[in-house]
């Protein structure tokens, strides 16, 4: 199956790098059961299936870490992405997963400067008055260097690594083929939708390749984010950047994760944490548009109490109804309403998941139990979004994907919050700015305008409606409509069914090949001899042979699958 779904001959010494890697961290058995052994093999790679001793030494997340640090770009992206995924993967995934950094040594600098030469249509030196060759900062995907401009401002050049375009190409395509192996093979692992997954995470690293995405979302969160003068976020440079290099304010603050130089810079810890929490929630619930990995390396502080926002490689964005959904859920865990968050838990999982609508809702309703009673300051909140999302993977359920970011955020924040001030209470934060939010809904402007939407809306649907009966209409009159009938795992029984019946017709030339062939050793003249024994007599019983070969190889294989 694996060969048939390949597509090209061009991926394999990537596919063998792979295969090889999956094998050492004790992954042999995943190898196997995609079919990637058999297919190298029979292309003239020999494996050898020899998975390291010290693995066992160590726990499956952590294997898993490595194996993924090792494979490349693509795949540490890849678990960084699951490191959001806190209602598919319990805790100590999601601990490992956080551990995954592509830091990686740097390109040296004469490598990258014709493609520098190239993206900024003139010798470095005749545009920057001074650039250091040694690099700031590197990953997998893109480097930093700092430069002065020719008026003394301080910049940095985020330039991309040249040829990692394909790499990363490669390496998806493989992706995309190992998800639908997945997902027709693996039954435990369809609820994951691993091909729809693995689209969406091709189109988020496939925006993140493109440099001039990441200038854009700096530039619209530093627009949305205006109005707040205490948030700073780097300006870019556009003349000079584009797909491969992004040239933006160098910012030179204290860095998030040094908190002894917030201390002797004389910084409110405080007011720095409750501005941080402001800046997401406008973000996230007024907005829509948010940074989705608002970590220590990302955030700097600046005089005055200002914070600085970088890295907009990785965001996310929320529909209007999508934030009023996040915002009566926030408001219904931190007031205990029960039936609030079940009703937007159902109506997030009921889609795409069925449920035991009636022990989920007493299974809530003991979660907001033991938090009752429980004033804010006592609230952990990161605890009880995590223990909620233990009550997800419990029901095995999944949140929609736009959603997942948001909450590993949420709780990334609150854990930033209280490393910078141990008495800080997100809660007490985020509850009057939910309460502002949903009374705004019920404003009379905002009530005028939703019912004029509705309104509209069910205009449009009247007035087409005898388009698109006439429409209906007229492709059952042409037979051209269709009704599409999906069977579960159809294709696998047709797939068996085509296989019983080769099976038995190989079976029934087989007997009629040893039928005839004895039939003509007993005719006085059978033609031909070779070695005294008739010509025609050696072809009837070879092919017979290799006909019982060929099905005794056939029930093996099968009863193996």
């Amino acid at each position: 199956m694996f060969r048939e779904t390949l597509g090209a001959a061009r991926d394999l010494g990537r596919l063998h790098d792979i295969a090889s890697i999956l094998i050492r961290h004790g992954m042999g058995e995943l190898v196997r059961r995609l079919g990637i052994g058999r297919f190298l093999e029979q292309a003239g790679r020999i494996l050898h299936w020899k998975e390291e001793r010290d693995s066992d030494r160590i726990t499956t997340p952590q294997r898993v870490r490595n194996m993924l640090q090792e494979l490349g770009p693509t795949f540490v992206k890849l678990g960084q992405v699951m490191a959001t995924r806190v209602d598919l993967f319990p805790p100590e995934w999601i601990e490992e997963f956080e551990k995954l950094q592509d830091e990686v040594p740097p390109v040296p600098y004469e490598k990258i400067r014709a493609q520098l030469v190239e993206d900024l249509g003139a010798p470095p030196e005749e545009i920057f008055a001074h650039l250091e060759e040694e690099a700031l900062a590197a990953a997998s995907i893109a480097q930093v260097h700092r430069a002065q401009l020719a008026d003394g401002s301080l910049v940095v050049l985020k330039i991309r690594r040249p040829g990692i375009e394909k790499v990363v190409e490669a390496d998806l395509r493989l992706l995309a083929r190992f998800a639908e192996i997945a997902e027709a093979e693996a039954p435990e692992l369809r609820r994951y939708h691993p091909v729809q997954m693995v689209r969406r995470f091709s189109r988020s690293l496939r925006r993140e390749l493109d440099l001039e995405n990441e200038s854009r979302a700096a530039e619209r969160v530093a627009a949305n984010l205006s109005r707040q003068e205490w948030i700073v976020i780097p300006r870019i440079y556009w003349q000079w950047s584009g797909k491969r290099l992004n040239v933006q304010q160098y910012i030179e603050g204290i860095p998030a994760r040094n908190l002894e130089a917030v201390e002797a810079a004389g910084l409110d810890r405080s007011l720095l944490a409750r501005r941080g929490v402001k800046a997401m929630l406008q973000m996230t619930l007024v907005d829509g548009f948010f940074h989705a990995d608002p970590h220590q390396g990302n955030l700097f502080y600046l005089p005055d109490n200002r914070i600085a926002l970088i890295d907009f490689g990785m965001t996310g964005t929320l529909s209007r109804i999508r934030r009023q959904q996040v915002a009566d859920l926030l408001y219904g865990l931190m007031m205990r309403e029960t039936e609030q968050v079940i009703d937007v838990l159902q109506e997030w999982a009921g889609a795409a998941n069925t449920i035991d609508t009636d022990r989920l809702g007493d299974e809530l309703e003991a979660f907001l139990d033991s938090y009752h009673g429980l004033s804010l300051e006592q609230l952990d909140f990161g605890a009880m979004l995590g223990d909620l999302m233990a009550l997800f993977r419990d029901h095995q359920l999944t949140l929609p994907p736009d959603l997942s970011m948001l909450l590993k955020a949420f709780i990334s924040l609150d854990g930033l919050g209280r490393k910078l001030d141990p008495g800080f209470n997100i809660v007490a934060e985020i509850t009057p700015f939910l309460q502002r939010l949903i009374l705004k809904r019920y404003l009379p402007s905002s009530l005028v305008k939703q019912g004029w939407s509705n309104l509209s809306s069910g205009f449009d649907m009247l007035t087409g409606l005898p388009r698109d009966v006439r429409r209906l209409l007229r492709m059952a009159r042409r037979g051209a409509l269709q009704v599409h009938v999906d069977v579960t795992r159809l294709d696998h029984f047709g797939h068996q069914l085509d296989r019983a019946a080769s099976r038995l017709s190989v079976g029934m030339v087989t007997a009629a090949l040893i039928i005839g062939t004895s039939i003509v050793m007993t005719a006085p003249d059978s033609g031909p001899s070779v070695m005294g024994y008739s010509l025609f007599v050696l072809l009837g019983f070879g092919a017979a042979v290799t006909g019982c070969i060929w099905l005794w190889f056939s029930i093996w294989r099968g009863k193996r699958e």
